[in-house]
């Protein structure tokens, strides 16, 4: 029999909230994270050079006064965030008292590495050949967060991080979910997690002339790109039986997940390779696409991705039958663990009945063929929704919940 698998602990660092019931107040409110971006690395005397200002920063986050002074050395912000997140989703759900470490594992979603970290050493190296920091090398590579989290918890199962550009939080969860179904691990901790707000990030972005000189507008008729963000979302996942037999709360089940490779171009997405991402979610899931009551989508703002999501969309669910979001706009393009944190918003629509707005979208484009969630938050009673993830280098990432 297919083990069923739920999750029963959720938490997050976000610019929109560093709690989960903070996030979906602001969530469901409406209020946006995208602010002017503040600099704590520029060189000195150096302007940003940058085409945006803006950009969705978790504000007041301060680890020392969540994490141990040793968790603070040896970290950056990007495992500093996964951890904070991690301990409020692991104080809901405490899975390692419940299944003993060796049956729990982590899986985390994390692209870019400890950007914090790396960047300021480097700069030191190449222009005065400065000593290399000796933590540098623990504090920026990709899998950092992961560790840390096991260290923290006492997890001795299995431990690995995914790299996938924007879709490596849903990666993570993803397999994570397939992992703890097919009993390689009695539960998981597993999300994802990116503090990328640097610098030399920042300037890399902008010469790719994909981000927005306002503000992210999915969907919008004047869209003009995307919004950089940061943060972490982290969710605690076990077998619904487990759960139950320890009265575990439940803040929903996940019950398909689909991969898929456009395997056409590194950035230029292919409507077909989403469509595949999602059928397979829904093969996955044993569901037909009129079982869906809600699509968070990735809908990144940009003129391109957003047409092909929509025509993708249109592809699997036909025009204007489901109702469709992209949250973004709130809480930024946080890129490996932007995913984690839609996923959590998908969870949080499914329990509370509420399908969050599209934040900001006044002219949504008509042409893209979709029932856009506009205004304020739509009531909604679903049993099951999606969430997208279409990342550069033609990788999609797709899950659907259960209420």
């Amino acid at each position: 029999m297919t083990r069923r698998v739920v999750v029963t602990g959720m938490g997050c660092v976000t610019p929109i909230g560093s709690s989960v019931e903070s996030f979906r107040d602001s969530l469901f409110a409406g209020h946006s994270g995208i602010a002017d971006h503040v600099f704590t690395d520029l060189p000195d005397g150096r302007t940003s050079g940058l085409k945006f200002t803006r950009t969705a920063q978790v504000q007041g986050f301060d680890p020392a006064a969540q994490l141990a002074s040793a968790q603070v050395t040896g970290t950056e912000r990007s495992s500093q965030m996964a951890l904070v997140a991690a301990a409020q989703a692991m104080g809901e759900s405490r899975l390692v008292a419940a299944y003993g470490g060796d049956r729990v594992g982590v899986v985390l979603g994390c692209s870019t590495g400890g950007r914090s970290a790396e960047e300021p050493e480097t700069a030191k190296l190449y222009t005065v050949n400065a000593r290399v920091h000796p933590l540098t090398v623990i504090r920026s590579m990709a899998s950092a967060g992961a560790s840390q989290v096991a260290i923290a918890h006492g997890v001795r199962g299995p431990v690995l991080n995914l790299s996938t550009a924007c879709a490596s939080g849903t990666h993570a969860l993803g397999m994570a979910f397939h992992m703890v179904r097919a009993g390689m691990m009695e539960a998981a901790i597993a999300g994802g997690h990116e503090a990328p707000l640097t610098f030399g990030f920042l300037r890399a972005w902008d010469s790719m002339r994909v981000v927005s000189p306002t503000r992210c507008r999915p969907f919008a008729m004047d869209r003009d790109g995307m919004t950089l963000g940061e943060g972490a979302a982290i969710f605690c996942l076990e077998t619904r039986d487990g759960a139950l037999a320890r009265g575990a709360t439940i803040y929903g089940e996940i019950v398909g997940f689909g991969m898929s490779s456009d395997a056409s171009h590194i950035t230029q997405p292919d409507p077909a390779g989403a469509a595949s991402a999602m059928t397979s979610a829904l093969a996955d899931a044993g569901l037909k696409a009129e079982a869906v009551g809600y699509v968070n989508a990735h809908g990144t703002g940009t003129a391109v991705n957003d047409a092909a999501e929509a025509e993708a969309l249109r592809r699997v669910f036909g025009a204007g039958t489901v109702p469709v979001s992209s949250t973004k706009a709130q809480h930024g393009h946080s890129i490996g663990a932007t995913g984690a944190m839609e996923a959590m918003v998908t969870l949080l629509a499914l329990r509370d009945g509420l399908l969050p707005s599209t934040a900001g979208l006044m002219a949504a484009d008509e042409t893209l063929g979709l029932d856009l969630v506009m205004g304020a938050a739509r009531p909604a009673s679903c049993e099951f929704a999606m969430s997208n993830s279409l990342a550069f280098g033609g990788l999609n990432a797709v899950l659907l919940f259960r209420r």
